[in-house]
């Protein structure tokens, strides 16, 4: 069952739930995510970065279109961090039924009109709109010392929205992207997402879930968030194995190498699943 992002979405803002988003960049890893959304009975997000659409080519997503068609499970296909309007017009061409524009490095009325631009774009072919306010945080320890978190201000939020015309909305409430090196602690600001959810009533996005405490993305669920991007721990659990298994140099075949990473990614999905209620949620679609 093929949907866009506001479908998808509306039924989990209404029910307290968050629909995962996995970033995938291979085939193996796609049907691995869609066979444990499956297995778990949950609505699914596939995220494709520009940088992973690169590498998997843009005709791969006739496949995961295909894929997703023939599915008893919700899915959406979601272009993650547009950074262009370009960017997003390739998207829409090939197939996704979702979109970001991130520009939350933009001043505030330059990030406006580049997302206004992008929602009557994609609105006209029934494609769905993210934006971004504020920043997220990044866990590169080359960027780390410099960076500097703009938290999403509530009133701000609220203008953005009705400015704008998104569908949803990735706000910064303290996650970083990637893993967390040693010595740095993730802090999620529960009190601004209150704040943010009770002025606006469009779902509400958390990129950088991976690595954060169990504890306070549950509670974040709980507060309101509909949608959490997860790529650095299904990826990490997934080259992790592989490594292992290459240790056996005369593996050379791909269905003897993959199946147990596909194996080690899917446990990761199934407790983000259950994590963000989302396992048997499918059922309300």
């Amino acid at each position: 069952m093929l949907l866009n992002m506001k479908d998808l979405l509306c039924v989990a803002n209404k029910h307290n739930f968050a629909v995962p988003a996995f970033n995938i960049s291979s085939y193996s890893m796609f049907s691995g995510v869609m066979e444990a959304s499956e297995e778990k009975n949950s609505p699914v997000i596939i995220a494709i970065h520009p940088d992973e659409l690169r590498h998997i080519g843009v005709d791969m997503i006739v496949a995961i279109r295909e894929r997703a068609y023939k599915s008893k499970i919700p899915v959406c296909i979601h272009l993650d961090h547009g950074s262009s309007i370009e960017q997003v017009i390739l998207a829409i061409q090939c197939g996704f039924t979702s979109v970001m524009i991130d520009g939350s490095r933009l001043p505030f009325e330059e990030n406006v009109a580049v997302c206004k631009k992008v929602c009557e774009l994609a609105h006209a072919v029934n494609v769905s709109v993210e934006g971004e306010l504020g920043t997220i945080g990044s866990t590169d320890s080359t960027e780390v010392a410099n960076q500097v978190i703009m938290y999403t201000k509530p009133e701000d939020a609220a203008k953005f929205v009705q400015q704008t015309g998104v569908d949803t909305l990735a706000i910064a409430i303290g996650t970083c992207h990637g893993l967390y090196p040693a010595g740095m602690k993730p802090e999620i600001k529960l009190d601004l997402l209150k704040e943010i959810k009770a002025q606006v009533s469009i779902p509400l996005v958390l990129h950088g879930g991976s690595n954060n405490p169990d504890s306070e993305i549950g509670e974040a669920v709980t507060l309101g968030i509909n949608k959490i991007n997860i790529s650095s721990d299904i990826k990490a659990a997934y080259y992790r194995k592989m490594r292992e298994v290459l240790k056996d140099e005369r593996l050379r075949e791909p269905n003897m190498i993959e199946p147990p990473c596909i194996k080690a990614m899917k446990e990761v999905a199934y407790a983000k699943i259950e994590l963000f209620q989302a396992d048997g949620k499918a059922l309300l679609y």
